[in-house]
């Protein structure tokens, strides 16, 4: 029997019975990254795609990425072309708020649905592997000597990276404001750009520089945790006598316009899917937290962290 005869038997059946018709049709995934290929909202939805098809909740998921303004040029795509689409999800998280905070686009995060967070991440600053630089504290120096000379590179304005240079700035008393960040739109763009040495220092989520710093491709200078990750051996900016701490988190929204149901369904497809081994074995590749929360938690959460993100960015001098 041909697949699509084979369906229409089914849709047959289940009307008569009574099911639902989403019982038996199959799930394909639209997954909009708002980011370039290379960066860690790339390889989070790509991750949670293999995961969703791992865990048997979809049967494909295509990928779409958009990157630009944090996500904002993403995020206006996906509202303005998923609306009441129940199998489209994006990938977002910390650096689409600081991105809105500072970029102030058109478009609002809160005319999509959310539904989960899943990951949490801290910051890696590094140097090009030949930089006459060593140390955090090299790096410091000549910032106090000129700000200007010091370029900073890393995700968009108003990422976590951009937030911390700002933050170290401060504490080292620099005017946040007179720092030299160069926003590139995608990890893969920020990598290439700190390989080629074209900036002093980059930051970035520790598993996308993980591989370049094994190699001895670029050196750690400090992670923006509390206290060292499991496993690396990068002392944090606080043992180093410089108080910050800032980490970055990662979720997934779903389109405008689904009901209740719809967004039931797409978050306990998310939730099952972190249990998936496809899941699992991306976390300790990539060194991520597990930090799922769904729900109004999750809503509260989001407009929590945008509220301290933004007196954050004020105390540093971003905005």
């Amino acid at each position: 029997m041909r697949r699509n005869t084979f369906l229409k038997s089914m849709a047959a059946l289940a009307a008569t019975a009574g099911l639902p018709l989403s019982a038996l049709a199959a799930t394909n995934v639209k997954m909009m990254i708002p980011a370039n290929p290379g960066g860690g909202w790339d390889a989070t939805g790509r991750a949670l795609g293999k995961a969703l098809i791992d865990a048997k909740v979809a049967d494909t998921v295509t990928y779409d990425n958009k990157g630009g303004a944090a996500g904002a040029l993403g995020l206006a795509q996906f509202v303005n072309g998923s609306k009441g689409d129940p199998n489209a999800m994006m990938v977002m998280g910390a650096v689409m708020l600081g991105g809105i905070i500072t970029g102030k686009p058109p478009v609002s995060l809160s005319a999509a649905t959310p539904l989960a967070r899943i990951t949490s991440e801290y910051n890696v600053f590094v140097l090009p592997a030949n930089s006459p630089f060593k140390t955090m504290k090299d790096v410091i120096e000549q910032l106090k000597k000129d700000p200007g000379s010091v370029k900073w590179g890393g995700g968009s304005r108003g990422s976590t990276e951009h937030i911390a240079a700002a933050m170290i700035a401060r504490e080292a008393g620099v005017d946040p404001a007179r720092i030299n960040y160069v926003a590139f739109r995608g990890g893969g763009e920020a990598t290439a750009a700190i390989l080629g040495g074209n900036v002093t220092v980059g930051g970035s989520g520790y598993s996308e520089f993980a591989e370049y710093i094994n190699a001895g491709k670029m050196r750690a200078l400090a992670v923006t945790s509390g206290t060292r990750l499991k496993g690396v051996n990068v002392p944090t900016l606080k043992e180093q006598g410089i108080n910050v701490e800032i980490g970055n988190w990662r979720g997934v929204y779903g389109a405008p316009g689904i009901t209740p149901e719809q967004r039931k369904t797409l978050t306990d497809m998310v939730v099952k899917a972190m249990k998936s081994k496809a899941w699992a074995e991306a976390m300790e590749k990539n060194n991520w937290t597990p930090a799922v929360m769904t729900g109004a938690e999750f809503e509260k959460f989001v407009d929590d962290d945008f509220a301290s993100l933004r007196a954050t960015m004020v105390k540093s001098g971003m905005i």
